[in-house]
């Protein structure tokens, strides 16, 4: 196990519990959030737990997967706000500590019809 990993389950943990402390302790002092889909980025630790710690709702999150290497880790994490629940694919890099993270939030859409005998819906 990579201490990548070790710190990106100490990152979903902490954020999970609110614990903010705990959360700011995982991240480099000059970490850089990105979110491609809204074009947005968070340059520094402060801003990126305030980011957090201010996201609104009564959110909750469960790790489904990590997959890692040296220096990177995946994970794929279930979300819910409320009554709303999404995905999101999260890719970390850094050593011990995280030093840029990148969201994705896929947003979920209907297939295209033919190909129902192909598929099984969940």
């Amino acid at each position: 196990m990579t201490d990548l990993r070790k710190t990106v389950e100490r990152f979903w943990a902490a954020a999970e519990a609110r614990d903010w402390d705990a959360f700011a302790g995982t991240l480099a002092e000059d970490v850089v959030y990105t979110l491609p889909q809204t074009r947005e980025r968070i340059r520094g630790r402060e801003r990126y737990v305030r980011f957090n710690r201010e996201y609104p709702g009564d959110w909750r999150l469960r790790v489904e997967r990590i997959v890692a290497e040296p220096g990177q880790v995946v994970t794929w994490i279930h979300f819910t706000v409320g009554l709303e629940e999404m995905y999101g694919i999260s890719f970390f890099t850094g050593t011990e500590r995280i030093d840029a993270i990148t969201d994705f939030w896929p947003e979920p859409y209907e297939p295209p019809a033919g190909r129902e005998h192909l598929v099984e819906r969940y």
